[in-house]
């Protein structure tokens, strides 16, 4: 009997068997699962336009096919939110080459901004661009509250906290919050551009995320109780500005003693 099963048993059988359980598995993932251009909500005609725009404006740094060159990183990955984001605040494309972006004026419309998100949401599954329902402040006072405590719990060391910014090291910066979009603050969050950390849905949850730009937009839009907010940069500016008044005083003075003892 073991000499006969033995006998039926090809040594490539194993193979074979492998090779077909390979194919169901991939043939069912390909049918059950949605394309990554319907995933994101964009029709074919829109993710084709994004790849034009993308090859025209794009590729000289991050590739023909989006995967990097030695002038910029792969794009495979990224996902929507990440060009929305980089595009939507006139980072990208670079206008010059430096430790970090700069935010400059947009130069592509919103439906070219969203075509390009769509192209690159196609490569490869990533961070959606944001809801609508979260791309807006609340008025809600608890709300604005708890966005204040998670934003100096997880920003306010590079950030300032009010949001007004701050040097970082190696010529890079964090930029000022408080004019910033609901919508840019959340994909920030999402896709850590720069040297910013990544804050995914598990860390900080979607209404958390507008929670913080409610309060970000709200102390850039609050009059300051204190009077002269003085760049909001805490004791550096204020520092500065004892130290100044103070020394113009002493030459005051200095000058009056002198002329009285004339």
């Amino acid at each position: 009997m073991k000499a006969r099963g033995a006998r039926r048993r090809h040594p490539l059988g194993g193979v074979v068997v492998m090779l077909l359980a390979l194919l169901v598995v991939g043939g069912a993932y390909s049918v059950l699962t949605p394309s990554t251009a319907s995933a994101a909500g964009a029709s074919t005609e829109d993710v084709q336009a994004g790849r034009e725009l993308f090859l025209a404006n794009c590729s000289n740094c991050h590739g023909l096919q989006a995967q990097g060159t030695g002038e910029g990183p792969t794009l495979i990955g990224v996902g929507a939110a990440s060009v929305d984001f980089q595009v939507g605040t006139g980072r990208m494309p670079l206008s010059a080459n430096l430790p970090q972006a700069i935010e400059k004026p947009v130069q592509f419309s919103d439906e070219q901004i969203a075509q390009m998100s769509a192209y690159v949401a196609s490569l490869a599954p990533g961070p959606a661009i944001p809801a609508e329902e979260f791309q807006s402040y609340t008025d809600d006072p608890e709300r604005i509250s708890k966005g204040n405590e998670l934003f100096r719990t997880n920003c306010a060391m590079c950030h300032n906290v009010v949001g007004a910014g701050g040097a970082l090291t190696r010529g890079k910066w964090a930029p000022n919050l408080q004019d910033v979009s609901a919508k840019h603050v959340y994909e920030a969050m999402l896709t850590g551009p720069q040297s910013m950390p990544v804050f995914n849905d598990a860390n900080i949850t979607p209404e958390e995320k507008q929670d913080i730009a409610s309060y970000l937009h709200f102390a850039g839009t609050e009059p300051s109780p204190g009077g002269l907010t003085l760049g909001s940069l805490g004791p550096v500016s204020e520092g500065l500005f004892v130290w100044v008044a103070g020394i113009a005083a002493l030459i005051g003075c200095a000058v009056w003693l002198g002329a009285r003892a004339s």
